[in-house]
């Protein structure tokens, strides 16, 4: 009898809990609805215009190409010198003594251009230098396209005027093909590089291949991107 009581009341308290859930008013389906909208995840839209071009490969092609084919009388288009890509070196020798160093290194030539670098290793055995062959000594990394002419126009505009003591570069660094070198001794003259967070001053070697048959040429095409040559 007591068993009987008990699935009695269990049954009754089933149906008054059925009833009170009845009785309740429904949500609208609006808010369940916004309920459902809210749990989904939110999926980042991407870029709806492209990356504007860079702003010196305009310039180049608005400004650049019409002066110097009224300058030395080119007849068409194709025979205007263009900048063909521009290698930044950077050697660390300090790595036969701490390898931590050229991790350092690479760290900062990745900031300055923008790009993953490629580790450089030593071709021959060097017992003076302590220096074994395939043992990595540096970093370089090589730069076209829109990377190139951003990296020209950081170079010219905001890296070379912080240079202390500045009074332009040497207008006879050319290679005799066209190609233009010159080196920097400290890396912080980029503003990308934070000088409380640098571990030493470092050097590199900059070099800008052009399609140039002549310094001349090659001086012209610098000149008209604001290169600023020592008079």
């Amino acid at each position: 009898m007591a068993k009987d009581d008990k699935s009695r009341q269990e049954k009754s308290a089933d149906k008054s809990e059925k009833k009170a859930a009845a009785q309740q008013p429904a949500k609208p389906k609006k808010e369940q609805a916004g309920k459902k909208e809210a749990a989904a995840p939110k999926v980042a839209a991407g870029p709806e215009l492209p990356a504007p071009p860079a702003r010196l490969a305009t310039y180049y092609r608005e400004k650049v190409v019409p002066d110097l084919m009224q300058k030395h009388g080119y007849k068409t288009v194709m025979q205007v010198p263009r900048i063909r890509k521009i290698t930044v070196n950077m050697g660390v020798g300090e790595t036969t003594t701490d390898k931590k160093v050229l991790d350092a290194a690479v760290a900062d030539m990745a900031k300055i251009a923008g790009q993953k670098p490629v580790v450089t290793k030593a071709r021959k055995s060097i017992a003076n230098f302590k220096v074994r062959a395939n043992f990595p000594v540096g970093c370089m990394v090589t730069l076209r396209g829109a990377r190139m002419y951003e990296f020209l126009d950081r170079l010219v505009n905001v890296a070379m005027p912080r240079i202390r003591d500045f009074r332009g570069v040497s207008n006879r660094a050319f290679d005799g093909r066209g190609n233009y070198n010159l080196g920097f001794k400290e890396q912080i003259i980029f503003p990308e590089i934070d000088y409380d967070k640098i571990d030493m001053l470092r050097g590199m070697n900059i070099a800008i291949t052009t399609t140039a048959k002549t310094d001349d040429e090659a001086r012209s095409l610098l000149a008209a991107f604001r290169f600023p040559f020592k008079h």
